[in-house]
């Protein structure tokens, strides 16, 4: 069966196309420093937000128009493989990524759960045969079900833990099947609303406790997927032990996990947590921790998780300028965990918000590359730490002062003279090569 019988195959048709159906700027073989933009993009599609939802929000039914929809059960589940491969493939992505509760429907019990999983697995293994899009991640939701309403491996109540711990088992047993590149951890049940109530040693060291059994389980099925965290700082829960990356970090390092995962990092989330997107994208690669991304933004006068799709070409810049000082995502990429505005119904409006998605990216791709090539954030940042590079700041970085030599210095000091950060001026140049971009497209 054919769900988007009047789409055709996106193609790169250039800045000036007039097609909406088109791609303006993102040519997956054109060569941008030593990758093709398909290589160092890596896009993915999100299964949750393009085929299972409905668009609903707190204050309104869904309203989204999805052909497939006239299924139910294991029927609708399996519609939503057809479709979503069909979207694939004229879409062009190399991968997606799935919640096991996305793609297959809960039973009455957990062996029933697995048996639609299992039907709906075969699914999708026997699609991938003949695709080229393959599984970028895969996860457990172990969030949406009321059981989970204390939380999952962090959960007050034990049996929940076991419950969330054969999830993630079977969670990982697909993965293998499947071939997928990474297992993402999203916890997002894994805080609490009030401290009154909350053993907060007891969660935290029982999340750890999951994800040590999750690392040596992998291992013994032979399943090498990257690990990655998915940070996020409150929404469902008040507080969420994954706050973001530096408080993640601090956590898999104090419970010896840092060797065994990377971040996977959301622009909306990083926005929820007080901090910019890059800043985390910074914090993760100065690291070694920087593993994948989920590519989406917030709305500037919502503060909740909005999940827009990206179209801020600052925003797609800075961060993309991490990514290619990061040498790449390895096996990560750019998942679009975005959906499109409750307004935008259509089944064409996915088509239309990722083409927007992927081409905000790949302008963002050649604008890096060139801020990096021509060395204009590189050369203010060294301009402005050369004080650490000769004389007294050299020993400093080096180690070689103490106290008393740092005070001798100090004394000998008649002035300091500081100079301007120039942020304005920074911010204008980059401001710059967004729009020569624009004028040489």
């Amino acid at each position: 069966m054919t769900y988007f019988s009047t789409i055709n195959k996106i193609n790169f048709e250039g800045a000036k196309s007039t097609n909406p159906l088109a791609f303006k700027f993102y040519n997956p073989s054109e060569k941008i420093g030593d990758k093709t933009m398909e290589e160092y993009l890596r896009f993915g599609v999100a299964y949750w937000h393009t085929f299972t939802a409905d668009l609903s929000d707190p204050f309104g039914a869904g309203t989204a128009d999805r052909p497939w929809d006239k299924f139910s059960g294991l029927d609708l589940a399996k519609a939503r493989v057809e479709a979503a491969f069909e979207f694939f493939e004229k879409l062009g992505v190399p991968y997606y990524c799935f919640h096991d509760a996305d793609i297959a429907p809960e039973g009455s019990n957990l062996r029933e759960t697995y048996k639609n999983l299992d039907i709906i697995v075969a699914m999708l293994k026997d699609y991938m045969k003949d695709s080229k899009t393959k599984l970028l991640w895969n996860t457990a939701n172990n969030f949406s079900h009321p059981r989970f309403v204390h939380g999952a491996a962090s959960s007050n109540h034990a049996d929940v833990f076991a419950y969330s711990a054969a999830k993630v088992k079977k969670g990982l047993e697909i993965g293998k099947e499947l071939g997928a590149e990474n297992y993402v951890f999203w916890g997002g049940r894994e805080g609490y609303e009030t401290l009154l109530n909350t053993d907060m040693k007891l969660e935290m060291d029982n999340l750890a406790r999951l994800f040590h059994l999750a690392v040596d389980y992998a291992k013994e099925i032979g399943f090498d997927a990257q690990f990655l965290i998915e940070p996020k700082p409150k929404e469902p829960t008040s507080h969420q032990y994954d706050f973001d990356v530096a408080s993640g970090y601090a956590f898999l390092q104090n419970y010896d996990l840092q060797n065994h995962f990377k971040f996977n990092i959301e622009a909306n989330h990083a926005t929820l947590a007080g901090h910019t997107f890059e800043h985390e994208l910074r914090y993760a690669r100065i690291h070694g921790m920087l593993g994948s991304v989920d590519a989406n933004q917030g709305h500037p006068l919502l503060g909740w998780d909005t999940d827009e799709f990206p179209t801020d070409l600052y925003s797609t810049t800075l961060a993309m300028y991490e990514i290619i000082k990061n040498g790449g995502l390895g096996s990560g990429g750019l998942n679009f965990d975005a959906k499109v505005r409750r307004g935008s119904f259509e089944p064409e409006d996915l088509f239309h918000a990722h083409i927007a998605g992927m081409d905000s990216f790949a302008v963002g791709l050649k604008i890096a590359q060139k801020l990096i090539d021509d060395n204009v954030l590189d050369g203010v940042v060294q301009d402005r730490y050369k004080t650490f590079t000769e004389g007294i700041g050299l020993d400093i970085v080096q180690g070689n002062t103490d106290l008393k030599k740092l005070e001798d210095h100090a004394l000998g000091l008649s002035e300091i003279k500081l100079e301007s950060g120039k942020l304005e001026r920074i911010k204008a140049k980059i401001n710059q090569y967004l729009l020569t971009f624009y004028a040489g497209e």
